[in-house]
């Protein structure tokens, strides 16, 4: 298992992909260059930033990317709600999407965090 893998915050990432990529499945066809594609960015980028964040070197480049996560939460929050409005997503779906998004959100602030306060501990330290 990958070091990324043990994180949760990383687990509720790929989970919101995985939701993403499958509602996004039944979108229709012109759409496949315009929310299908952004919404799966998006939600790629989620996850694949906290991956990428693990392998860097220090807290600081590692905050750099969960930043980028928590930027990327923001733009499914409104790519969800313009789907819903568009009727591209059902009401049930877009909560659930949402929820999901909320859930991951909360962990990697959380992470965010962590990885801040052992920063800082690190810095008075030295």
């Amino acid at each position: 298992m990958m070091p990324y893998q043990k994180l949760t915050a990383w687990q509720a990432a790929h989970e919101l992909a995985l939701a993403i990529y499958r509602a996004t499945d039944r979108f229709p066809k012109h759409e496949l260059y315009g929310l299908t594609s952004q919404l799966r960015r998006a939600a790629f980028s989620v996850a694949a930033n906290i991956v990428e964040g693990v392998a860097k070197r220090g807290n600081g480049e590692f905050r750099r990317f969960l930043d980028i996560s928590i930027g990327s939460l923001a733009e499914i929050s409104y790519a969800t709600l313009l789907a819903k409005d568009l009727g591209l997503l059902e009401p049930q779906q877009a909560s659930e999407i949402e929820s999901r998004r909320e859930h991951a959100s909360k962990l990697i602030w959380g992470l965010y965090k962590s990885v801040s306060r052992n920063a800082t501990k690190r810095s008075t330290a030295a």
